[in-house]
Order: C-alpha cells, then sequence, then structure tokens
C-alpha cells in the first residue's frame, strides 16, 4: 500500500486566509519529504471556509518546492470554467512540473459555485463532459480548433497568426495527456464505470461509509473491461481521515474533543449535504432517519484516531471491509494545532504505513503457502 494527500480543504471561519493557505501549503511540502506519492486539493469560489479558489493556482506555487511527489488538481470542476482556459493553464502546470501530474476533473458539488457561475439549472453532468472532450479534443488537434458544442465554443480562426505563434494553445509536457482522475462521491457510482472506461482513474472519497466505498471496485472493474484494459488495484485510490498521535488519549482529544478540526469539517460537511438532501452517503440503511444522522455518529463511522499500532489495527480493517486497493489517500484538515497537525502526517508515514505493508506482506505469504 501507498500513501497518497489529498485536502480539501475545510478551514475555520475567522481564521486569516493567508495563515490557512501557508499551513497548507506546509502540508504538500511535508508529504512530498514524507515520501507521500500524490497530493491533491479541491477549489471553490465561493465558501469562506474552503478558500482555495483555484487548485491550478494553488499547485503551481508547490511546483519548484517539491522535488518528487506528484500533484494533482483535486478537482478543476469543470463547469465554472472554459475550455480553453482549462486546456491552457492544466498544460502549463504540467510544464512546470515536467509531467509530475495528474489532471482531476470533476462537475463539482457546492450549489453556490454554480449559482455564482450561472449554471445552478444546468445539467452540470452534461457541462462536464462537454468541457473534458473540448480540453482533449484541444490538446489532441491544432488550431483554430472550432469547436463547438451545447455550452463552449472554441476557435481562433478570425485571429490566427501562425507565424508568430498567435492562436494556438500550448500541448501538455505529457505525451498525450497527463494521466486524469476524478473524485467518486456516491454508493454505486456509474461515474466510476465511465471514468475507467475512458482509462481515467478513481478517487473514492474520504466522507463515504465503507460499505459505499466497497460497492465502487465492481463497477471500476466493468468499466476497465469496456475500455479494453485490466482492472488493477493499485490504480485504485481510497481517501480516509485519519488522526494519529504519539499516544491514544492526545489522538482522541485532537480528533474528537470539541475544538477538533475533524469535529469541525464533519460539522460543515454534515450541514452541507443535510441542505443538499444528500445524508444517505452517511447512512448503513437507508430507511435510517436524517434526525440520527448525527455529528457524533458521522464521526464514529468516518474517523479513525489513535496511536501508530492502533491506527494501523483500524486500517487493515477498513481495507478488509472495503477490499484491496493501491494508495490509501490521507485526509488533511486543519492544523488548529500545527504541531499535532505535523506529527499525525509523519507518524502516518513513517510508523503506521510500515506496520500496514508488513502485516499486508505477511498476509500474501501465509495466502501463497
Amino acid at each position: 500500500m501507498k500513501l497518497s494527500f489529498f485536502t480539501m480543504p475545510i478551514h475555520p471561519l475567522g481564521k486569516p486566509v493567508w495563515q490557512s493557505l501557508q499551513e497548507d501549503r506546509e502540508a504538500f511540502i511535508l508529504a512530498d519529504e514524507l515520501g507521500f506519492v500524490e497530493g491533491y486539493c479541491g477549489e471553490h469560489t465561493t465558501d469562506h471556509a474552503e478558500i482555495i479558489t483555484s487548485t491550478v493556482a494553488f499547485m503551481a506555487s508547490l511546483a519548484y518546492e517539491t522535488k518528487n511527489i506528484i500533484l494533482g488538481t483535486g478537482t478543476v470542476n469543470l463547469p465554472n470554467s472554459h475550455p480553453a482556459r482549462v486546456a491552457a493553464e492544466v498544460a502549463m502546470l504540467d510544464h512546470m512540473l515536467k509531467g509530475r501530474f495528474h489532471f482531476g476533473i470533476s462537475p463539482g458539488g457546492l450549489m453556490s459555485d454554480a449559482e455564482v457561475f450561472g449554471n445552478l439549472d444546468n445539467d452540470r453532468n452534461a457541462m462536464f463532459i462537454e468541457c473534458i472532450d473540448m480540453v482533449l479534443k484541444i490538446w489532441a488537434g491544432e488550431p483554430p480548433y472550432d469547436l463547438k458544442g451545447d455550452f463552449y465554443e472554441v476557435s481562433t480562426r478570425n485571429t490566427m497568426m501562425p507565424e508568430i505563434g498567435q492562436g494556438a494553445i500550448i500541448k501538455p509536457y505529457q505525451d498525450p495527456h497527463p494521466p486524469i482522475v476524478g473524485t467518486v462521491v456516491a454508493p454505486f457510482s456509474k461515474g466510476v464505470t465511465a471514468m475507467a472506461a475512458r482509462g481515467w482513474e478513481p478517487i473514492s472519497a474520504n466522507f463515504l461509509l465503507p460499505k459505499w466505498v466497497k460497492t465502487h471496485w465492481p463497477n471500476y472493474v466493468e468499466g476497465c473491461k469496456q475500455g479494453g484494459r485490466p482492472a488493477k488495484f493499485d490504480n485504485w485510490s481510497v481517501a480516509k481521515n485519519i488522526c494519529v498521535a504519539d499516544d491514544m488519549a492526545t489522538a482522541r482529544a485532537y480528533a474528537r474533543d470539541p475544538a477538533s478540526p475533524y469535529v469541525y469539517y464533519y460539522s460543515q460537511l454534515l450541514t452541507k449535504l443535510r441542505a443538499g438532501g444528500r445524508l444517505n452517503l452517511f447512512k448503513e440503511d437507508q430507511n435510517m432517519s436524517d434526525d440520527d444522522v448525527t455529528l457524533d455518529y458521522v464521526m464514529d463511522k468516518l474517523v479513525i484516531y489513535g496511536d501508530p499500532s492502533s491506527v494501523a489495527d483500524q486500517v487493515l480493517e477498513f481495507q478488509e471491509q472495503v477490499g484491496p486497493f493501491g494508495k490509501l489517500v490521507y485526509a488533511g484538515h486543519d492544523w488548529a494545532d500545527r504541531d499535532l497537525g505535523r506529527r499525525s502526517m509523519i507518524l502516518m508515514a513513517e510508523k503506521v504505513l510500515p506496520k500496514v505493508n508488513t502485516a499486508l506482506s505477511a498476509t500474501a505469504i501465509g495466502a501463497a503457502q
């Protein structure tokens, strides 16, 4: 099992934006130093808790301060931008990182973003597909492009001056384009099948119950079959909320006390999903009353915390519930306590992951004998 990093992120209202951004950057730089193989961040335009407004810009700020980690947009919310702009900015970022980059995409799930960009009442899934198809056509084609769909148009026919380079969008560093990934946020997601059929790879969200995460693998296998490629566990990334400390008492306090960044994260998310009618993501039984989906219930179901040995055991139990996967995606949270936030990541990489992989190796050897 390998370790990746992902942050939405969610920070306390009123915390200085510059401080949150600085700490988010420090988390990615630390992840690089600790050997995390990938790192992703999300973007939102209209949320004072989620203050990364452009995942491309944020990742560009890390391009020359990281060395080994593959950085990824997690995700570019395609209906909220224009395919020409996405194609140009993502290609530039791919060059800045010299291919150490994954292109994460989604339709976006924040309704206030949809409203501010004027697509609240549009079919945003259709916008998403049209946008990514145009981005890929731009990268594969040559100017003047002449692309026209239901939502977007791309052309430079009237203003091209090829002799000086005007009218052309740069192609990515990676040929034909960066690997494409997408987040999977629904039980029994048909989106993961469509992604896999197109050669894209999934990241299962950290706020899904294990029983719903488990439903993603069969659909991924079906999509790979449709795309004529093998389904590999190594390509499946699963995100999880994890808090590691040197002792159980410290871990429990940082993960579950009222001032905990994990509690704040889920109080925000629970409020948003309740308003959006999506509490089913948190329900073991779909007949469960919405009133029973309390903050404590959600925290009990979705947050792993403890000392390194305890967390390693819980990660192994989680994998038994959902099935094998190649990358455990550590979900980043606000550093309410900078030392404890950093320490959790360090212990995860240096203590927990080796214990998990030792146990997995022993299990594999035992099964082979």
